[in-house]
């Protein structure tokens, strides 16, 4: 009985294990599901308005949910302003991210590349993304409020960051913002409920040095013809995970 117990106790652990490892690969299946479902939504969303669908036409795009708006495994808190707060049928209920791919390259490691033209310029230099802005997202009636507008040019920029990370072509160590200087240029337009403002966020990679990236961003509204705002930025890659 006694030589048993042993036994009997890893088989156990070993079942509990294999259902624990079953319940993260279902849950996993069913995060990619929603997003996956999410993302079609939305970018069928903007394919219906014929300027978005001129953008998202372009041959070679990489087209999804950013990744800051994805569903994540509970009880997450990471990237909880947009892919919670912010996502609801008032706020910003549309939201896609799109980039051009560059040539396959050898992956570069964030902590050791130089600028932009050291590093053979296979990165992802640009990403653009078009929103639907409602009015729980408002300042002066019609507008977005200003602060926001703040968070959505380091949303865009950061996700030229988050964009190469996915692609594998940074680290994947945290990067927070040092600074971010906004010219307001003209007002960010917010619609109603029904129908949203669909406006178009562009963040691009300056340069590199080190663990430092410059960026600089923009926001245009009137079907992407006139500047709103726009923006410059260093992020920096931390040493370590938080």
């Amino acid at each position: 009985m006694l030589s048993s117990s042993p036994t009997l106790q890893v088989t156990s652990e070993a079942n509990s294990n294999n259902k624990m490892a079953l319940h993260q690969d279902q849950t996993q299946t069913q995060l990619q599901s929603s997003a996956e479902a999410a993302a079609a939504a939305q970018i069928a969303y903007f394919q219906a308005i014929p300027w978005c669908a001129a953008l998202l036409s372009k041959p070679g795009l990489v087209i999804d949910q950013s990744v800051s708006r994805r569903p994540k495994r509970k009880p997450s808190q990471h990237n909880t302003l947009f892919s919670h707060t912010l996502n609801t049928p008032g706020s910003i209920p549309a939201y896609v991210a799109f980039y051009s791919l560059p040539p396959p390259s050898r992956k570069i490691d964030g902590l050791e590349s130089g600028d932009a033209a050291a590093a053979g310029g296979q990165v992802i230099r640009e990403v653009s993304a078009l929103l639907a802005l409602g009015p729980m997202i408002n300042g002066h009636a019609g507008v977005c409020h200003g602060g926001l507008v703040v968070a959505l040019l380091d949303e865009i920029m950061g996700q030229v960051l988050d964009s190469n990370r996915t692609e594998g072509l940074l680290s994947r160590l945290p990067v927070m913002t040092g600074y971010l200087n906004t010219q307001f240029e003209k007002p960010v337009l917010t619609g109603s409920v029904e129908k949203p403002n669909v406006v178009l966020a562009t963040g691009r990679l300056v340069r590199m040095e080190g663990r430092k990236f410059f960026l600089e961003g923009e926001i245009r509204g009137e079907e992407g013809k006139v500047v709103c705002t726009r923006a410059n930025a260093l992020f920096i890659m931390l040493k370590e995970k938080l």
